[in-house]
């Protein structure tokens, strides 16, 4: 389990993360959404022990993570800029990494590096930004954490690619019952993958649920009304968003399931169809309503 208690970090006056408390389990993928500059990115580096909170404790399995060699070695933090060393070859990361990790497996070393098709004797820094970007995946799932921290793992990487990533990391899962936290703005990506949204805005948790919990409260209707619909009559079930004109909108209403349905009905529509709606559509609508609170 990690524990996040009453964290908040600022790099000099700019205030980032403002008292953080955050529960995560273990078995579970974490989507960590929000918009640039949120500080997704300073969260994942704090729970990866690299930088230190200026108040509050951050808990691996009731340790604190700060400066602490053992509870590092089960944590791995893949940033958005992959390491390597100058000249490096993809074998003299993987033995470096041998060395901090004593869970590194071999086996899966080969087995990731035979499914993508990578050279381990060739310099990294004549691979693709994609192909850098397999390297550091391979090294991070080959070494067996109990945490895996991904800051945009997926990008510049091909469709086939991400597929295949997302496989080995559902397994990890499965099998180890890891914690993975992937940072992204492909949000549809994260709906393939996590199992929980936690989204940051305004230096603070916004929201912290299951991906089933998330998607339960929020409804978008497609309706019809009958001709000289007034739609004021609307605007009071204070939706999340309403578009369209005179008889025909598109409405999206945030609570339960049974709730909206209830004040939908109560307008009496002539013709009402419940519609699918995206993790992207709901980051935008939580995003606009926390600049109103």
């Amino acid at each position: 389990m990690i524990s996040f208690k009453n964290v908040s970090k600022s790099f000099g006056k700019k205030n980032v993360l403002n008292n953080i408390n955050w529960d995560l389990y273990k078995g579970h993928c974490y989507g960590l959404v929000g918009p640039n500059g949120s500080g997704k990115s300073t969260l994942l580096r704090l729970l990866s022990g690299v930088i230190e909170p200026d108040s509050g404790v951050i808990n691996f399995n009731n340790e604190d993570v700060f400066d602490n060699i053992d509870a590092k070695e089960k944590i791995f933090f893949l940033g958005d800029e992959p390491f390597f060393f100058p000249q490096s070859t993809v074998e003299d990361m993987k033995n470096f990494y041998k060395q901090f990790y004593k869970t590194f497996d071999t086996d899966i070393y080969n087995e990731l590096m035979l499914d993508f098709k990578l050279s381990q004797n060739t310099k990294i820094n004549s691979f693709s930004k994609g192909m850098k970007r397999q390297v550091m995946l391979i090294l991070a799932l080959a070494s067996k954490p109990d945490v895996l921290l991904l800051d945009e793992a997926f990008d510049g990487l091909d469709p086939f690619m991400r597929f295949k990533l997302r496989q080995y990391i559902s397994q990890a899962i499965s099998e180890r019952e890891i914690i993975v936290i992937i940072s992204s703005h492909n949000l549809r990506e994260l709906e393939d993958i996590c199992d929980h949204i936690v989204m940051i805005t305004n230096n603070s948790l916004k929201l912290d649920a299951s991906t089933q919990e998330v998607h339960d409260n929020y409804h978008k209707y497609q309706v019809v009304f009958p001709e000289n619909f007034d739609k004021s009559l609307l605007d009071k079930l204070n939706p999340l968003n309403i578009t369209g004109q005179d008889r025909i909108f598109s409405v999206i209403l945030k609570g339960s399931k049974q709730g909206t349905n209830q004040k939908i009905n109560d307008l009496n529509p002539l013709i009402i169809e419940t519609v699918p709606i995206s993790l992207e559509e709901i980051f935008i609508y939580e995003l606009e309503e926390s600049t109103h609170d």
